[in-house]
């Protein structure tokens, strides 16, 4: 009786696995893109984003002002959405990958920009807008699992 339990415990397990195999990395690349895409998308309105008024004010801050607000904001929606798009569809993924990865690094500047803005104890609390800087963790976590594929073994 126990042993017919682990034989259709891993014959489960391994169909399980499999699918997850099969399946796994491709959901990843997707449900990723459809984040990028959508922040990206509601940049292109104003207002939409509850991250608009830190990330322009990062922009502004990283250009030294050369880079207004409202343009700031159009190419950040323009860069998430195009990583979006080619995570979504597995378009051209070194090249998205390396755009997604120059994007989280003006992501978490303002960590060290706007301390007062991203925590309510430095640096142990943060704020909203921090935590959502600090969740991109994972974001990063999941482009480095997805950069591991770009090569075909050899």
């Amino acid at each position: 009786m126990l042993n017919n339990l682990k034989v259709i415990f891993d014959r489960l397990d391994l169909k399980i696995v499999r699918f997850m195999s099969t399946y796994g990395l491709k959901s990843l690349r997707i449900s990723l893109g459809i984040i990028f895409f959508w922040f990206g998308f509601l940049k292109f309105f104003p207002h939409f984003s509850p991250a608009q008024q830190l990330a322009t004010a990062t922009i502004s801050r990283l250009t030294f002002g050369m880079v207004s607000p409202p343009a700031a904001l159009f190419l950040l929606a323009c860069w998430e959405t195009m990583i979006g798009i080619g995570l979504i569809f597995g378009f051209w993924m070194r090249f998205i990958l390396l755009l997604l990865f120059m994007q989280m690094l003006g992501t978490i500047t303002p960590l060290f920009l706007f301390p007062a803005e991203t925590f309510t104890h430095i640096p142990y609390a943060p704020t909203l807008e921090g935590q959502y800087i600090i969740k991109n963790i994972v974001l990063i976590s999941a482009a480095l699992a997805l950069g591991a594929t770009v090569r075909k073994p050899s």
